[in-house]
Parts: C-alpha cells; sequence; structure tokens
C-alpha cells in the first residue's frame, strides 16, 4: 500500500518511533495524519510539525490501552478527515521486571502492549473490510519473535502482540486488509535509553544483540514494509536470522541465549 492521499493514525506518537513515523508518512504525501499520546502537549507539537512542513495533521489525546479512548480516536479522525486507511498502534510499554513484577505491571504491560492492538482490530478493520482495503500496523518488538532476557511482561505481552497480528493477518488479508507486525531490536527512544543509562541488564541485552537505530531508521523501514505489504517489518535484517535459528532448533537456541549447556533430555 502507497501513502501517498492516505488517512493515517497513530497512537504513541508524541515521541520515539510514533513521532518519527508521523513526520515520515506526512512527507511521502499522506493525506492526514492524526497524533495522539497520552501526552497531548507532546503530540501537538507532532503535529505541528507535520503542520509546518505543509502536510495535514491534527493531536488527540489517547491512552492507548482504554477501549473509550481509541474510540473517540478513529471518531476524531473519519469526523475530521471522513476515513481511516491505516491504523498504527504503536504505544508501548516496559518495566525492566521478572515473573515476580507487581500484578499492576503485569495489567499494564497487557493492557498498553495486546489489549491496545484488540481494541484497534475491532474499531478501524470492520469499515476496512467492508471497504475492501486497509492497514493495520502493530508495533510489536524483536522480542515476541525471541525474547527479553530481564523482561517478563515485556516478552510475555510483545509474544501476544505477534500471535493476533497473525491471527489478524489470516483472518482479514483474504478481505483486502493488511497486518504487519513491526518488529524491531533496540531503538534510541525513552523507552530504553533511561534504562541504559541506569546499566538494567534487560537493555544492556537489547544494546549487545544489534546495534542501536534512531527512530528514524525504523520509520523508512515501516514505509518499505507497508508498500510492500510484508507481514514481518524487521528493521534489523539480524532478527530474521535469529528468529530462522530459533525456529531450527528452541533448546539450542535456548542454550545460546543463557549460555547453559543442553542436558539433551526430553
Amino acid at each position: 500500500m502507497e501513502l501517498a492521499g492516505r488517512v493515517v493514525v497513530l497512537t504513541g506518537a508524541a515521541r520515539g518511533i510514533g513521532a518519527a513515523m508521523a513526520r515520515r508518512f506526512a512527507s511521502e504525501g499522506a493525506a492526514a495524519v492524526v497524533v495522539s499520546d497520552l501526552d497531548v502537549a507532546g503530540a501537538q507539537l507532532v503535529a505541528d510539525e507535520v503542520v509546518a512542513a505543509g502536510g495535514r495533521a491534527m493531536a488527540v489525546a489517547a491512552n492507548a490501552g482504554s477501549k473509550d479512548d481509541l474510540k473517540a480516536l478513529v471518531r476524531a479522525a473519519r469526523k475530521a478527515y471522513g476515513r481511516l486507511d491505516i491504523f498504527c498502534s504503536n504505544a508501548g510499554i516496559a518495566f525492566g521486571t521478572g515473573v515476580h513484577a507487581s500484578g499492576e505491571q503485569w495489567e499494564r504491560s497487557w493492557s498498553v502492549n495486546v489489549m491496545q492492538h484488540v481494541y484497534a482490530a475491532q474499531l478501524a478493520l470492520p469499515a476496512m473490510a467492508r471497504a475492501g482495503s486497509g492497514y493495520l500496523l502493530i508495533t510489536a518488538s524483536a522480542a515476541g519473535l525471541l525474547a527479553a532476557p530481564g523482561d517478563a511482561p515485556y516478552s510475555v505481552s510483545k509474544h501476544a502482540a505477534v500471535g493476533l497480528a497473525e491471527w489478524l493477518a489470516l483472518t482479514y488479508r483474504p478481505r483486502g486488509v493488511h497486518v504487519s507486525a513491526l518488529c524491531p531490536f533496540g531503538v534510541r527512544t525513552d523507552l530504553l535509553t533511561p534504562a541504559l543509562a541506569a546499566g538494567h541488564p534487560a537493555a544492556l541485552a537489547i544494546a549487545a544483540a544489534a546495534p542501536l537505530l534512531e527512530p528514524e531508521d525504523v520509520a523508512a523501514c515501516v514505509v518499505e514494509g507497508i508498500r510492500a505489504e510484508e507481514f514481518l517489518i524487521l528493521p534489523h535484517e539480524s532478527v530474521r536470522e535469529r528468529y530462522a535459528r530459533k525456529a531450527r532448533g528452541v533448546d539450542q537456541w535456548i542454550d545460546e541465549m543463557t549460555g547453559v549447556g543442553s542436558t539433551g533430555g526430553h
């Protein structure tokens, strides 16, 4: 799908990957970009940048984990621009905690990293399917294909996001609607850089796995992925090889990840 002439909605777009995508989509000729975030002031700054560069944009306050907020977001986009062609379900959250994370951390991870995408599909895809055209981009993570040692809620919820994206692709592609899962390794965003500065093991492992990309690099890959209608959009090409290696031998892959030798028993 080409971006030119499309109306695009993005969550989590006040900064980082979401903001970079908003700016890049506008530069690719999107008819309008709807920038949403809990930080509505930050979202407004991004929308203002798009307008200053000659594009059309608006900012909408939205909690990506709230179905009511996402319903209002979709309604605002359709009221302002008449339609919705591409929904980028992009907001994410991480705590850097293990399996003993608090109940609140597990619930918030599930709400933002999984249910956001469920709500986006429920709200955006029916009209797209009726029209026989549309796109849902789910920002997951390489952690959803591999793992995120040191962050159990993030790893589990991102795996669920990829699984949901697969189900949606199987269900909606025959109806003319495409779904992609964006799965980068480390990107220089507010989600990762503070943890790197603090020396958190999970963040350090991500940084060691592959070169850190800038949000603009990811946005460029997204444009190409949407244009090619690829299911997996992998800004770090090494993720593809690691994912294939994992599929060829999960026990060996776990050994590589942990440095612990396999017992060979089953």
